[in-house]
């Protein structure tokens, strides 16, 4: 028999979480036909001696709903061995959309995702009314990795109930419509529904998104309708005491409707937050109900530096004005800033305001890492090592030390600021619950404030190679099989004959992440940062070879993958 491809000699992780093991993968008509030793001939041979072979990646959390508009190669996220994404979560989509809503779904994205309405009103063709015809849509842009989506609570909300959506309760009647759109769309293809009740979700006029402090029967009533199709319920919640009722409607949709539920649960900065939310996850799992939480592997929040935002910018709402010589810096592209940081007369100028105001007050100081300046970013800083501790050592003031930085990297250096997953060793202990996946890459939303597509990457080299935190077979499996259940992908995220030939081959010794760079290629030339890759020799999709060495190399084998119950 004549295969299509043969990848000879790999050591397969085959995402099940079972033992490595040397051979061949074979692939006919983009699925896998074979997996053994000499297989036979094939019209193209791929050497993965020295690599792993892995399937592709899964990514349970972004937001590419609108960047696959413009951009079918939905990099930087493709860079880095993910071959589906998962859109539409945290309840907002832009399906289903009627004419005359279009502008209010793109100003609700903007504000929750600091996606630009500019760029979403320009960028997508908006053919659509249903969200069987998004999905329509999105296929004809022939993507580079397979899509999946959610429905989105908001986009349902508003159809049924218009602007009394966001803050008024639903009727029986409104609540029937509600479910009976939630379950047509998942007819139409979508594998699930996405809710927020996250109160800092918010419309540009301030208000929660619709959905935020719907009644438990309006959730449940999708969940019954969402289960008799066998979908996901998807969800981004409030745990404060203001909003603890969450948890009990988790355990409603577990137990109640029986659903599958998948939920982000971010930790804290503080060395206990692994232990305490595992002891809440576990009450809300009640043990055996099909919740999963997925959570940052490593601290992110917002990147900063003089490529970017300076400290005196707009962080996540809250501002903390500096001066006006540091206003002036803001107004500035880098060159101009660069050149101005090296003038004494400025220097001193934006030092002195700097000095000139509370320190105590800039919470951002004693939160933010520098990332280094070489090509690789250091993300795992230790607590103790912030921006203040730094300047405290060399005997400066914090904005001294920032400005000597931003000298030495020419500018492109960054500090990332640590609002999620801050203490290293509580996120080590959290990523090893038997019902935690690492991700929530939100890749294509914040994409001027973080960089987390290439959480992938940092999985696989730092808590699998370098700290040994999961095997080998059981951090693959995290990342491919098991987000890949979650969602209900059957011929995906495992090597085995007779599925989807997702496939990555990666040097895992050389496997890493560039540094992250604020390019202007958005629509409407809006700012976002990249990231490239090192170590992925190949990334097949549907059998056909899409990247190579981390860049795409021209094929957009993707597909739109569309629920179809089992």
């Amino acid at each position: 028999m004549m295969f299509d491809t043969v990848i000879k000699g790999g050591k397969i992780v085959d995402g099940t979480g079972s033992e490595p093991f040397i051979a061949d993968l074979a692939i006919n008509d983009g699925v896998i036909t074979a997996i053994g030793n000499d297989l036979g001939p094939a019209k193209e041979e791929i050497s993965a001696d020295g690599m792993i072979v892995t399937p592709g990646f899964v990514d349970v959390h972004t937001h590419l709903d609108a960047q696959i508009g413009w951009d079918p190669i939905l990099a930087p996220l493709s860079w880095h061995g993910v071959t589906t994404a998962l859109m539409g979560n945290c309840g907002v989509t832009f399906a289903p959309c009627a004419p005359e809503d279009r502008e209010k779904l793109a100003e609700m994205m903007e504000t929750v995702e600091d996606i630009p309405k500019e760029a979403i009103m320009t960028g997508l063709p908006w053919d659509w009314e249903t969200y069987g015809e998004y999905l329509d849509s999105i296929d004809s842009r022939s993507p580079a990795i397979n899509v999946a989506g959610l429905v989105g609570h908001c986009a349902i909300r508003f159809s049924v109930m218009g602007d009394r959506a966001v803050e008024e309760d639903a009727t029986d009647e409104e609540i029937d419509r509600i479910a009976e759109i939630a379950g047509k769309s998942i007819d139409d293809g979508a594998y699930g529904f996405s809710t927020s009740r996250l109160p800092g979700h918010q419309l540009p006029d301030g208000r929660a998104i619709p959905g935020t402090y719907a009644q438990h029967d309006e959730v449940l009533a999708i969940g019954r309708m969402v289960k008799k199709r066998e979908g996901l319920m998807q969800a981004v919640l409030d745990f404060s005491q203001r909003s603890m009722g969450n948890g009990d409607l988790l355990r409603k949709l577990g137990k109640e409707c029986e659903n599958r539920v998948l939920f982000s649960y971010t930790l804290g900065a503080t060395p206990d937050a692994a232990e305490k939310n595992a002891a809440h996850l576990d009450k809300v799992r009640e043990g055996q109900l099909d919740i999963t939480a997925l959570t940052l592997p490593r601290g992110t929040g917002f990147l900063h530096g003089l490529q970017s935002h300076l400290p005196a910018h707009d962080i996540w709402g809250q501002t903390q004005p500096l001066g006006p010589t540091w206003e002036k810096l803001k107004t500035m592209a880098l060159p101009a800033r660069l050149k101005a940081i090296h003038e004494p007369d400025f220097a001193s100028k934006l030092i002195e305001e700097a000095k000139a105001t509370d320190q105590e007050k800039l919470y951002w100081v004693q939160g933010s890492f520098w990332m280094g300046s070489g090509d690789i970013p250091d993300y795992l800083v230790p607590t103790e090592k912030n921006l203040g501790a730094i300047a405290k050592e060399n005997g400066e003031h914090w904005s001294e030390t920032y400005l000597r930085l931003a000298r030495e990297s020419d500018g492109l250096g960054l500090f990332t600021w640590r609002w999620f997953s801050a203490h290293i060793g509580s996120v080590e202990r959290f990523l090893q619950h038997d019902s935690v996946l690492p991700g929530l890459s939100d890749a294509g939303a914040h994409v001027a404030m973080v960089m987390d597509s290439a959480v992938y990457t940092f999985i696989l080299s730092h808590w699998v190679r370098d700290a040994g935190v999961y095997s080998i077979q059981e951090g693959v499996r995290r990342i491919t099989s098991a987000p890949a259940r979650v969602i209900g992908l059957n011929d995906r995220g495992r090597l085995e004959k007779g599925l989807a030939a997702d496939v990555n081959i990666i040097d895992l010794e050389n496997l890493g992440e560039g540094y992250p760079k604020l390019v202007h290629d958005f629509p409407g030339e809006a700012p976002r940062y990249i990231q490239p890759s090192r170590g992925y020799v190949a990334t097949l999709v549907n059998g056909e070879i899409a990247f190579k060495d981390g860049d795409h190399c021209g094929p957009r084998p993707g597909k739109v993958l569309r629920h179809q119950i089992n």
